[in-house]
């Protein structure tokens, strides 16, 4: 009958550079799709070369090996007889695109520039690439010579066009161009376009993910046809993870989905729809919008069908629920996936975290569990690349992960750095919780170090700081607490380097850092303390959804020693005991709570609030709990303290990136860092609000 098409989209776990390995992952889900029946294979964004090449984009070299890469992808007969489309930097009159490459048995069909570019939150675009800004227009491109040698033609079509086939009409959009207003997908509808693509590199974020799906539901909804979403996975170099979820929808619905957490490095998904249900669709719901004045889309035919002759009988893909996961599902999930890629990449045999019995560093090892649990399953449902990664990780080319405590044994060291200011109770809650994860734990005693650095300092001045419960300053007792806190980031990267050569075994170990997003924002933390580490899970994550990661897995993985590390006070555990009890807490020395700091935080960041803004937004939002100076004086400290402390953002570790309102430095959230910390105009306002009200 010649009415039912049958596409695959994919998530691809591509890694920035690695040319050769993109090129196998992307002839893999291309055989996938063609096992399947599908004729159009749809991938990722930039796919070829890895979508965060960030400045190696400007280098020529990215260039030609992206073309080399398609060179041999048109060469395969792996892609014969199938529609591909992949994602690729060209360069059309001196000016660089983000574009995609359809081609069809050795030819190429079109190349589609991206028009609308990402250039917000993680994205700078526009510092690579030029917006296709001729809408409606094409022009010719003169094809490499490489490539003129492999496909026979000189030039193709390169704009903004459509891909007509003797059956259907397919149109492109590239990631933000389903989240901008004037979506390409609308106007492509409205001139028949039946099947849209889009190919994203679109970063995991908590909570993020029903926003994406609701943007894909109601391109289709307002004007019926098939949409295929295809996204990146995995950490390809940096902060970001990008979570596929790869989809198909259709009228509205979707259809077939992709993991969003998964440690397969390819993953395709298909299904067979109807075209005949996106014109009945579009005949009751969309004919009054669609008239001869329309804009016309350029079109670009092509001598092949996606249906068959013969598809009476051949089922097609019906409405399916869309999973989602919960937040603290996510935090169990996305970090763990990208701690796996990192590790496996970066040749190191491990990780290595300062477990110091508090909900932060909990967190990260409890990540570090659950990314075992996933390995251990993945092993087991059959995923040959996990386990080969695995084996050569821990040095046993014979070893099979099976028990998710075992493995953690081998792949991740913890150690509680204690001094005369910790308690027996910090001590036994890293202790409990090691023993449930299996880790191998380590318990050092700092003091040692601690006097001797202070016995230098001593003898040049000949002076001896003292804590201010026993008569010294202020000063004297923030620097005898940064002492210790630093001490311990050097011992880390002592034990994370050496431990594993003590014990007779190759590598080193990755050092994990534990500082959450509320207390960057804050800068409550020692500069150069173990907050410096090599990567950190969870410095994009807010204290108060860690504690409900931490509830989940207490509860979820049966790990009981969280219940009592919930139950204590966040301590930093620097300053002197009284007897034998903590006498120092965090909430009591940032003079906020965790709660109120999540709040301030979105709100200086998403809502885009200075000090004045901020305060008569938390008046009314807080007005039944503090009053008007209150808040004030709330508003005010957060803002002295950030100000003063903006500077250690510069210098903070790498974060996997999870919060829209982060506060790292490095490109999401930019800023200066030396500050006027009075505030004199903007405190001002606020206090001449308050004497009114």
């Amino acid at each position: 009958m010649g009415r039912k098409v049958t596409v695959a989209t994919c998530s691809l776990n591509q890694w920035v550079l690695d040319f050769d390995g993109n090129e196998e992952r992307i002839l893999r889900s291309i055989q996938v799709a063609k096992s399947r029946g599908a004729k159009y294979r749809l991938g990722p964004e930039l796919e070829i070369c890895g979508y965060g090449c960030a400045d190696h984009f400007y280098e020529s070299d990215t260039l030609l090996h992206s073309f080399q890469v398609l060179r041999n992808l048109l060469e395969s007969p792996l892609t014969q007889d199938i529609i591909c489309d992949v994602g690729m930097p060209i360069m059309h009159h001196n000016v660089r695109y983000n574009c995609r490459v359809l081609f069809l048995n050795g030819k190429i069909l079109l190349v589609r520039p991206k028009m609308l570019m990402a250039n917000f939150g993680m994205y700078r675009e526009l510092r690579w690439f030029s917006p296709w800004k001729k809408v409606g227009k094409v022009e010719e491109y003169f094809l490499p010579r490489m490539i003129q040698e492999v496909t026979g033609q000189d030039t193709v079509p390169f704009g903004d066009c459509v891909l007509s086939t003797k059956d259907t009409c397919i149109g492109t959009e590239i990631c933000a161009e389903l989240w901008n207003p004037n979506s390409p997908h609308i106007h492509m509808a409205l001139d028949g376009v039946e099947i849209f693509t889009n190919s994203s590199a679109s970063h995991h974020e908590l909570r993020k993910a029903e926003q994406r799906v609701n943007l894909i539901r109601s391109a289709t909804t307002k004007s019926g046809g098939i949409y295929l979403y295809s996204n990146q996975r995995g950490c390809d170099g940096d902060r970001l993870y990008y979570d596929g979820c790869s989809m198909v929808a259709i009228n509205g619905d979707v259809v077939a989905q992709g993991q969003q957490f998964c440690l397969e490095d390819v993953e395709v998904i298909t299904a067979t729809l109807d075209l005949e249900d996106v014109r009945s669709y579009r005949g009751e719901f969309c004919q009054p919008h669609t008239s001869s004045d329309a804009r016309s889309c350029w079109r670009v035919r092509a001598d092949f069908s996606l249906s068959g002759d013969d598809d009476l009988f051949l089922p097609s893909h019906q409405p399916i629920e869309f999973r989602f996961h919960t937040p603290e599902e996510e935090i169990s999930l996305g970090p763990a996936c990208w701690l796996w890629d990192y590790l496996r990449r970066s040749g190191q045999a491990g990780f290595l975290l300062p477990l110091s019995g508090g909900v932060d560093s909990s967190s990260t090892a409890c990540i570090i569990y659950c990314m075992c649990v996933l390995l251990c399953r993945a092993v087991e449902n059959g995923n040959s690349q996990v386990l080969e990664d695995v084996r050569r990780i821990v040095g046993d080319y014979s070893y099979r992960p099976q028990d998710p405590k075992e493995l953690c044994g081998r792949l991740f060291t913890t150690c509680y750095m204690a001094s005369e200011n910790s308690s027996e109770e910090t001590r036994n809650r890293a202790r409990d919780l090691a023993n449930e994860i299996g880790s191998t734990h380590l318990n050092i005693n700092i003091d040692t170090a601690v006097k001797g650095i202070l016995g230098i300092f001593s003898a040049v001045t000949g002076h001896w700081p003292q804590f201010q419960v026993n008569g010294g300053s202020q000063r004297e007792n923030l620097a005898l607490q940064n002492v210790q806190a630093r001490v311990r980031m050097v011992l880390a990267y002592l034990f994370a380097q050496l431990s594993l050569w003590s014990r007779g075994k190759p590598g080193g170990l990755l050092v994990l850092g534990s500082a959450n997003v509320d207390e960057s924002l804050t800068g409550y933390f020692t500069k150069y303390d173990c907050s410096s580490a090599d990567i950190n899970p969870i410095g994009g994550i807010s204290k108060t959804d860690l504690k409900r990661f931490l509830m989940y897995c207490s509860e979820k993985m049966q790990l009981t020693a969280l219940r009592g590390i919930l139950e204590a006070p966040p301590t930093a555990e620097l300053e002197p005991l009284t007897d034998g009890q903590v006498s120092q807490t965090d909430e009591a020395d940032m003079g906020l709570t965790y709660s109120e700091l999540s709040v301030i935080g979105r709100l200086r960041k998403i809502s885009k609030c200075g000090p004045f803004s901020m305060f008569c937004k938390l008046v009314h939002m807080w007005w039944d709990v503090v009053s008007p100076a209150e808040v004030a004086q709330k508003v005010k400290r957060f803002f002295r303290m950030y100000s003063a402390n903006r500077h250690k953002m510069t210098t903070v570790t790498p974060s996997y990136h999870a919060e829209s309102y982060s506060p790292d430095d490095n490109r999401f959230d930019l800023r200066p860092f030396l500050y006027n910390a009075r505030w004199s105009r903007q405190f001002g306002c606020i206090d001449r609000q308050v004497s009114q009200m």
